[in-house]
């Protein structure tokens, strides 16, 4: 099995920043991706960023020019650096890794670590 661990999270004034952290370990042998989603009250989740294996990175619209994603692929981590926080980036956010598996690829996701950013 997989397990991920998501860190960092907590309550930040706005214009503040955060980090999280969320490192994938267990039964891993080939990362397609790493990312973020998160689900703000009432809302659905949306996907906030995503780095591949080759280092390729993608931002939400949202959150461009305000959160940079990085990894670290010794350690099977990937972090999200989020500055400029503002009131609407509250929510839950979820870390997942996309593995290799059988000619397809499967899906795990971390429990959450919830962001609240007070106006």
């Amino acid at each position: 099995q997989v397990q991920l661990m998501e860190s960092g999270g907590g309550l930040v004034q706005a214009g503040g920043s955060l980090r999280l952290s969320c490192a994938a370990s267990g039964n891993i042998f080939s990362i397609n991706a790493m990312g973020w989603y998160r689900q703000a009250p009432g809302k659905q989740r949306e996907m906030v960023a995503v780095i591949t294996s080759g280092g390729n990175t993608d931002h939400a619209g949202s959150v461009k020019g305000r959160f940079t994603i990085s990894g670290d692929t010794a350690k099977n981590t990937v972090y999200l650096q989020m500055n400029s926080l503002k009131p609407e980036d509250t929510g839950v956010y979820y870390c997942y890794v996309q593995l290799s598996r059988g000619g397809g690829s499967v899906t795990y996701w971390g429990k959450g670590t919830l962001v609240t950013v007070s106006s």
